[in-house]
């Protein structure tokens, strides 16, 4: 993996991994500052990651109840 020390470039072959990784990651229901805890890198750069990588992002608050009735 990327030395992911904060405010080391991460480029070329090393950031598409990474990119990768996180995607895994976050379609499995990471959330950006659970992998931004994790890696120790800021919350800003695992988001641009993500969205230079083309991942589909969530609304804020995380996932929601699929199917559920709402109130009136």
């Amino acid at each position: 993996m990327a030395d992911l020390t904060r405010g080391s470039r991460v480029t070329g072959a090393e950031r598409d991994q990474l990119a990768t990784d996180l995607k895994k990651r976050y379609d499995g229901g990471a959330s950006i500052r659970s992998l931004a805890e994790s890696t120790g890198r800021s919350y800003g750069f695992i988001h641009r990651i993500l969205s230079d990588s083309g991942t589909a992002m969530r609304n804020r608050g995380g996932r929601t109840a699929q199917g559920g009735t709402k109130s009136k």
